[in-house]
């Protein structure tokens, strides 16, 4: 297994305990009223120990397809301890102006209700996408293009047919000229997929100009010739390392995500390629930016970060990627980083939301 993983364990293990902690304080402070202290210590701890069975076990055994399980365990606490926290921060701010016992009394009603509307809340952003438009201008010939932008949808067992459904239905009503879809198609595998009969739904994505995808990593992890063959069966051109001109007017390039052992560089996917044409590139990380940021390329549209899908995660994706989402203009390339239409693992999002790009594009003509 790749040291990496060992990292990522250690980082689940630890983050587990830190939860765990400011649980036992929440559930201390909720609930001191009704138990002792003691008590309140044995119910936090069995809830400590059960956890870490269950998260240690599924990592020590590979038991990698209750990974969901393992990831609504840490946000449950997560959400718990986050709300008990603000309730500490309100309270020795609050009780400058108003009575400790009052104030006090006030928050453990409330926390409740709270602790519901942030998973509510976190719902929402998962399963409601925004749409947000941009204006590029590039300095070649070319006709006015609208182009629609959607990656890491994680087609499986919680987001599916009717999520592309509405997909498409934004697509059509945005009048897009082309789409492009950056990787992570699928979650892992089609499975699912197959099983909710979802090829119908991914195949209402059309446009004018054609449909172009690439593979991210979860399209890597083991079943990728199922999942190029559903891809493809929808009419939605796959690139997988490859560059295409389309109708004369620009070129797609499309590169598989870095899981792949010697994927060519941009650089190589460009020889040939003519670049007095806008030339868009698909690439699912948002690495190679600043190399990127020195090759005729014109656009590059990515996925992969979630935007952190889960706050504070974001700060991790702001100081692991040169662009972590958003837009940024660099030597005159034009990258958009999306925050993905889709979620990984639990169907929660928080400090980000489920979004679809539209990017207007106008040449010098």
């Amino acid at each position: 297994m790749e040291t990496r993983y060992y990292i990522i364990f250690a980082v689940i293990i630890l983050t587990l305990q830190v939860f765990l902690v400011l649980f036992h304080y929440t559930l201390r402070w909720l609930l001191q009223d009704k138990f002792s202290p003691k008590t309140l210590f044995r119910i936090s701890l069995c809830l400590g120990i059960a956890a870490n069975a269950f998260i240690l076990s599924n990592i020590f055994f590979r038991l990698y397809h209750n990974f969901r399980l393992n990831a609504l365990i840490l946000v449950i606490l997560y959400f718990i301890a986050l709300i008990g926290f603000m309730a500490f921060v309100l309270f020795h701010v609050g009780k400058i102006w108003f009575r400790r016992e009052k104030l006090n009394h006030v928050l453990r009603i409330l926390y409740f209700p709270a602790l519901i509307g942030l998973f509510g809340l976190s719902l929402y952003n998962a399963y409601t996408p925004v749409v947000h438009h941009y204006q590029i201008r590039l300095d070649k010939p070319m006709q006015p293009l609208r182009i629609g932008v959607a990656s890491d949808f994680h087609l499986g067992q919680y987001f599916g047919g009717k999520q592309m459904d509405e997909l498409a239905d934004i697509f059509r009503r945005e009048k897009v000229d082309l789409i492009l879809l950056p990787g992570d198609i699928m979650d892992d595998n089609v499975d699912a997929y197959l099983a909710e009969k979802m090829q119908s739904h991914l195949a209402k994505l059309q446009a004018p100009l054609g449909v172009y995808a690439t593979l991210g990593n979860h399209d890597f992890f083991g079943d990728e010739r199922r999942i190029e063959n559903e891809v493809r069966k929808t009419g939605i051109h796959l690139l997988m390392d490859e560059a295409v001109q389309v109708d004369g007017k620009f070129t797609i390039i499309g590169r598989n995500d870095d899981l792949v052992p010697n994927r060519p560089s941009a650089k190589t996917l460009l020889r040939g390629v003519d670049t007095r044409l806008p030339v868009f590139l698909m690439d699912h990380r948002p690495t190679d930016i600043w190399e990127h940021s020195r090759l005729p390329i014109d656009i590059q549209v990515s996925g992969h970060t979630h935007k952190g899908q889960i706050f504070p995660a974001n700060l991790l994706t702001y100081m692991m990627y040169p662009l972590n989402y958003g837009f940024k203009q660099i030597n005159g390339v034009n990258f958009f980083v999306t925050s993905g239409y889709g979620f990984w693992g639990v169907p929660m999002r928080l400090a980000s939301q489920s979004e679809v790009l539209i990017l207007d594009v106008r040449g010098t003509n």
